[in-house]
């Protein structure tokens, strides 16, 4: 183990955390010749490679103790980690269920992936045993890395870290045949799938009442209920129409050897529940489980956990039911008590101490969070700085909110020397970014819109990838009626009915019903011959396919369809246009930089389980998004706005009694704010063209008054912190004339 390098405070044991804390990770690691390694209230590891590099640290290191630090090579956590108490016991129990329940900033993915190191290195079980399961591919992704750095070469050969879906996705792949799948079958996506819906739904079908439909089934999948089930366990007759439409959904699917997303949770917990041998096979193939954001389970997934896990439950939870802000889209904070019941030897470890959030701030989350029922009490402790206050900005209405924001945000960008990446602002709903936007093009600020179309929904972008599945997939109805006319082929809506019409009499995919003559003779000419043209296509396509890379395929597939022409027949605007051709050539370099081995269909599998948050890099750009997209995120300066009634909490959810999801939402909002939070409320609002006057959210009245600076209330301080915001516009129109 490599030995450290550690600094002492020779004045105040407090000094270094707060010079630690003030620098970015970017400035921490900018050195050439130190990397920061771990810090305590009283005491900074950083590695050199020799002791004359020390004096190449940053300035303020000057004037502290320099003392050597040797890691212990028979200690099972390398000494330069120097984790606290809570997180070395969650990481050295490995005898049992563990639920480690982590509060905000607690060090969470540190503990997960420092207790993959120390099963391998220390308990000596095969990284290839071992499967670490997160929410998100960027969290998969980073996690993998962090791993990476721990457990080298051979040692990390293997190892599974991955969401649930594409763990589900694994299984199906191995298991296919007990899923009455055939090889190679397709993953359709929410829209692919909203379409087979919506053809078996009453005709003229609302968009609303489709959706209403799409989430009730939905949700059977999710509580890993079969068609026969669901229709068992309905309940009036929306419920019951649902079902119905679920078994034809399901036997559409079959017919298409196709597979949505809830069906990769679904289809696996059926077939482990069901077959003993199945279940101890991969039971043995998965010896420890990892599971991250726990509180984020839906039944399902907790069934499936379960099944894996077994009766020896040998897994690590790590979950904080405080969190939990998924409840409409089916997690269930409860599964974190299920736990105790199913696992009464279940170990319940806390991770209380954050290093994430000055202490103010802190505070103000847990007087917050504590007007909610708990399953498990914690409370956050910091060592971090105490903050300035809280501020709550009282505003005329969304303009004014806005350029109060775009304002503060360019003052304390000038006072603080901060990067704009530094900078968030948080808010309920996607339609209150507008404002914003303006406000902060108006100044000048550079920022990034989380939440617009994601790159893996825009046109182009899924028309390629239904060639490629159909290319792998001759059965995929889905993907053959997204590209039959793309490019356009003038085959008309009552040819392709007359088709498929023939397709099922035959018991044939309409791919496959279109190469025979006997089908085509049934329609026109012209139809027929341009069907068959496209069979042709697929047909070649699928022959290069056998023998090319897959990146390479999407080149000869863009060249071969001729479908940058077919762009440019649609978009007029050279700009535009140069933006949808540059995402072909993205697709790509995704395929490109995929696994290097693995058929073009396959491939394309794995990517319609990516999410827009994995292709999502701001830059150095101030965020816009939603409190829910926020999660996981930390930043130095946090705004969060419409804090009042109606919007937050939601006028929606205080109605269905979801006060507590609100609340949670809240608080997951404020500790995303390392060092500076403030909170933004309307006095009015214009709703359906007509002026409404708002109250300030009850949540601002659950805060410690103390701990909150409202403008208006403090005449003094706020003259001061006018003058200052002033000065720092002035500034910024002074740069805007110097351009």
């Amino acid at each position: 183990m490599e030995p450290g390098w550690g600094i002492r405070d020779r004045d105040s044991r407090k000094q270094i955390l707060a010079h630690v804390e003030g620098l970015s990770s970017s400035q921490l690691r900018s050195g050439d010749s130190w990397r920061f390694e771990y810090f305590t209230p009283t005491f900074a590891v950083f590695h050199f490679p020799t002791p004359r590099d020390a004096s190449k640290s940053p300035g303020w290191l000057r004037g502290n103790e320099l003392s050597r630090v040797q890691a212990n090579p028979q200690s099972p956590i390398p000494a330069s980690n120097m984790l606290n108490p809570q997180q070395r016991a969650a990481i050295d129990y490995c005898d049992g269920p563990l639920l480690v329940l982590a509060g905000a900033g607690s060090g969470k993915t540190r503990v997960i992936t420092e207790k993959i190191a120390h099963l391998v290195k220390r308990k000596n079980l095969s990284a290839s045993k071992i499967a670490a399961i997160t929410f998100t591919n960027k969290a998969a992704r980073e996690m993998r890395e962090r791993v990476g750095k721990l457990l080298h070469g051979p040692a990390a050969e293997g190892l599974t870290v991955c969401t649930f879906h594409a763990l589900g996705l694994k299984f199906l792949q191995i298991e296919h045949a007990r899923a009455n799948l055939r090889r190679g079958f397709s993953v359709l996506d929410a829209d692919d799938s909203q379409g087979l819906i919506k053809e078996l739904a009453p005709k003229g079908i609302k968009n609303d009442a489709l959706w209403a439909l799409q989430s009730l089934i939905s949700r059977a999948k999710n509580e890993g209920l079969t068609p026969e089930q669901a229709a068992d366990t309905s309940a009036g007759p929306r419920e019951r129409e649902a079902a119905q439409i679920y078994a034809a959904y399901q036997k559409r699917l079959g017919a298409f050897n196709a597979v949505d997303f809830d069906d990769l949770i679904r289809l696996p917990l059926q077939i482990l529940e069901g077959d003993d041998a199945v279940r101890a096979a991969w039971q043995e193939r998965i010896r420890y489980l990892l599971l991250d954001e726990y509180q984020d389970t839906n039944t399902a997934q907790y069934r499936l956990v379960r099944a894996l896990a077994g009766e020896r439950g040998m897994f690590t939870a790590v979950g904080d039911d405080d969190q939990s802000i998924y409840a409409w889209r089916g997690a269930n904070p409860e599964n974190l008590g299920e736990l105790s019941r199913d696992y009464p030897k279940l170990k319940v470890i806390k991770l209380e101490q954050n290093y994430r959030c000055g202490r103010r701030i802190l505070r103000v989350a847990n007087a917050l969070i504590a007007n909610n029922a708990h399953l498990f009490e914690k409370k956050l402790w910091s060592e971090a700085a105490e903050g300035p206050p809280i501020r709550v900005l009282e505003c005329r209405d969304d303009e004014h909110e806005a350029e109060r924001v775009a304002a503060e945000i360019v003052h304390l960008a000038e006072k603080h020397k901060a990067r704009w990446n530094e900078f968030a602002v948080l808010y309920r709903g996607n339609h209150q970014s507008r404002a914003l936007e303006k406000a902060l093009r108006i100044a000048r600020v550079p920022y990034h819109l989380s939440g617009g179309t994601a790159f893996l929904e825009r046109a182009e972008v899924k028309d390629l990838l239904a060639y490629l599945r159909l290319i792998n997939n001759p059965d995929d109805d889905a993907a053959f009626l997204r590209i039959v006319n793309i490019p356009r082929r003038d085959i008309g809506a009552t040819s392709l009915e007359k088709l498929g019409q023939a397709a099922g009499l035959r018991h044939l995919s309409m791919f496959r019903a279109a190469q025979h003559d006997s089908v085509l003779g049934e329609l026109s000419a012209r139809p027929a011959s341009a069907l068959a043209g496209f069979v042709n296509l697929v047909r070649e396509l699928k022959r290069t396919a056998d023998r090319t890379a897959a990146a390479d395929l999407v080149d000869q597939l863009i060249e071969r369809i001729g479908y940058a022409d077919h762009i440019g027949a649609q978009i007029k605007e050279p700009e535009l246009r140069a933006r949808r051709i540059g995402n072909l050539k993205e697709l790509s370099e995704w395929f490109r930089a995929m696994q290097k081995d693995g058929a073009a269909g396959d491939l394309a599998a794995q990517l319609a389980l990516l999410t827009h948050g994995d292709r999502d890099d701001a830059g150095n750009a101030v965020r816009l998004m939603t409190l829910h997209s926020a999660k996981g995120l930390e930043f130095r300066f946090v705004f969060i706005v419409g804090v009042e009634e109606g919007s937050f909490p939601h006028e929606a959810s205080v109605d269905e009694g979801r006060l507590d999801e609100e609340r949670r939402l809240m608080y997951v909002g404020i500790t995303r704010a390392k060092e500076q939070l403030a909170l933004s409320f309307t006095r009015r609002k214009r709703r359906f063209g007509e002026i409404i006057a708002n109250d300030p959210s009850r949540f601002l009245a659950e805060l410690p008054p103390t701990d909150l600076h409202w403008s208006g209330r403090d005449a003094e301080q706020d003259e001061v912190q006018r003058k200052e915001v002033a000065s720092s516009s002035i500034a910024k129109l002074a740069a805007l004339f110097d351009d």
